[in-house]
């Protein structure tokens, strides 16, 4: 069984979580790893450059200068690449269909790769936020001075899915949450501030977040919806 420790935000340890080595077990080699993070940057790209050829600028269709007599070479047109506001030479054009693509199975071995190696290498830490209750910078920096994380790349990870429940207030309908919602919005807000320190939600983790980040945090909260995801029960991108 693999085990996790659980810290309050105090920075004491209050307890260990254990999970079934069964979940981390993938199939996941380099090549793949490497597949992975090739597609995924390549994806965040938008393909949006664009610049206009001679045939799209805007420009007089009048001859820069006679065609004989002035000594000159001929030209045709001020909308030719060597006038200033001339149409661009092979410039950058969008492209559509650049989807690099691979397969959810794929991309599910390569999270759960990570995720097993950061368990198994102690990188990997859940946290109690039952106490913070207001958004405090201070209390967060205080933390991760306790776990010596300040300087390192910290990811957050909080839960995806809530309940929602309406109830009716005062002869009014209200739509309330059932869960850490709140909880996990102060912890957003506490994190604003601190470098090096990002939020993810658990349904979008990815893994070129957990490639960058040296440690992850993951909120108690979350524990059931991260064993699911390692059961493969959610979808991760």
């Amino acid at each position: 069984m693999a085990v996790v420790k659980k810290y309050n935000l105090s920075g004491n340890e209050m307890g260990q979580i254990e999970i079934d080595d069964r979940l981390l077990q993938v199939n996941a080699n380099p090549q793949m790893i490497k597949d992975y993070l090739v597609a995924y940057r390549a994806n965040q790209r938008q393909w949006s450059a664009n610049t206009k050829g001679r045939s799209e600028v805007s420009h007089s269709t009048q001859k820069p200068h006679p065609q004989k007599g002035t000594g000159k070479a001929r030209q045709g047109s001020l909308a030719a690449p060597q006038y200033k506001g001339g149409g661009r030479v092979f410039g950058p054009k969008p492209k559509f269909d650049q989807c690099v693509k691979m397969n959810k199975k794929e991309k599910q071995a390569v999270i759960k790769h990570m995720i097993a190696q950061k368990i198994q290498e102690q990188h990997f830490h859940v946290l109690s936020v039952n106490d913070l209750t207001a958004p405090k910078t201070k209390t967060i920096v205080e933390f991760l001075k306790k776990l010596d994380l300040l300087q390192k790349r910290v990811l957050f990870v909080g839960k995806g899915f809530y309940e929602f429940e309406v109830k009716e207030v005062d002869g009014e309908l209200e739509v309330q949450v059932v869960g850490e919602y709140m909880d996990r919005e102060i912890l957003i807000r506490s994190l604003r501030n601190v470098p090096k320190k990002s939020f993810s939600l658990l349904p979008s983790l990815n893994g070129y977040e957990l490639m960058l980040n040296q440690d992850v945090i993951l909120i108690d909260g979350a524990m059931d919806e991260f064993k699911a995801m390692l059961e493969g029960k959610q979808n991760n991108e």
